[in-house]
């Protein structure tokens, strides 16, 4: 649910806020930002209403009052479910993070599981998974049929339909259990988890109910790695995850001039150079066997561009 949706649990504050939000819509953020200020001097601790004011007063052109309410939004909020610190790295606020809270990426797709697949693939043009499925079976030098398959941040569940008949088993996990839900009705995976690839592998919920390490000779990622910077810690589950000559198959947002490492931009997600992701796959043992740049979707009426790569780990 959006912040502007959250109650204050004050009558008079929550009415306020609504009559803010028409305004915002209408094109008067400052206005809007106005409003939004009386509400919150009747509930100074509703850290969702001092997020919905630092959007406005971003809007509105007012930074410094932007990055204000975001502090305040942190001080409310430890756990960060807003996605608050982000937000400030994005307006000059704080240092870029290597990652984003994971109650935030949580709380984001548990919101977004019921109109995912509409609003991504019929309105966004979301291609990733037909694209990376595809580059999987055209890789002439790897396995065409696989043991067992790990969908890393599975979502709704979109890769899954594309890969099943080159796998024995197949498995999916995600943060979201809004997510997991729409996937478990397409009846695709042979195994659905809840994880946290932000965690050591131990305690990322892709080794629960005893699943073996080494269990996988094909792993995707598709459209996942953009909500981690630094992928180091994912590339620890994946190495852990992969049988000696296993498929690491995967997309990220392609940082093209912008960064030599990672860069979180104005979506919220991150960005990588080419150059950073073939570091960090070898320095855990994958080499890159194909990679296609490609518009993975658009956004805000802009297309996003990525990179899909084909790696495979040394036996």
């Amino acid at each position: 649910m959006p912040p502007s949706q959250l109650s204050s649990g004050d009558v008079i504050a929550d009415r306020r806020a609504d009559y803010a939000k028409m305004l915002a819509e209408s094109g008067e953020p400052a206005s809007a930002a106005e409003l939004m200020e009386q509400a919150l001097e009747l509930v100074p601790r509703w850290a969702a209403g001092w997020f919905t004011l630092a959007t406005y007063r971003e809007k509105a052109g007012d930074v410094a009052g932007a990055i204000a309410a975001l502090n305040e939004v942190l001080t409310l909020d430890a756990g960060d479910v807003f996605g608050a610190r982000l937000k400030l790295a994005v307006l000059g606020g704080t240092e870029q993070p290597d990652r984003p809270p994971s109650l935030y990426v949580e709380r984001l797709f548990d919101d977004y599981a019921d109109r995912f697949e509409t609003s991504l693939v019929e309105k966004l043009g979301y291609s990733v998974p037909g694209k990376l499925a595809a580059l999987i079976a055209e890789t002439a030098d790897i396995l065409k049929h696989f043991r067992l398959a790990v969908d890393l941040g599975c979502g709704t569940g979109l890769l899954g339909p594309e890969i099943r008949g080159r796998v024995d088993r197949l498995e999916g996990y995600d943060l979201s259990k809004g997510m997991l839900a729409r996937a478990a009705e397409k009846n695709v995976y042979d195994h659905l988890g809840q994880a946290d690839l932000s965690l050591a592998p131990d305690l990322s919920g892709v080794f629960d109910a005893g699943m073996a390490s080494g269990r996988a000779d094909l792993i995707t990622a598709a459209d996942v790695l953009m909500y981690l910077g630094n992928l180091q810690g994912v590339m620890v589950i994946v190495r852990e995850l992969s049988a000696d000559g296993a498929v690491f198959a995967f997309s990220v947002e392609d940082a093209q001039q912008q960064a030599e490492g990672y860069v979180l931009r104005d979506s919220l997600r991150f960005a990588h150079s080419e150059a950073y992701v073939r570091e960090i796959l070898a320095d855990h043992g994958f080499a890159v066997q194909d990679l296609a740049r490609s518009v993975i979707r658009m956004d805000a009426g802009k297309p996003v561009h990525g990179i899909l790569f084909i790696t495979r780990k040394s036996a």
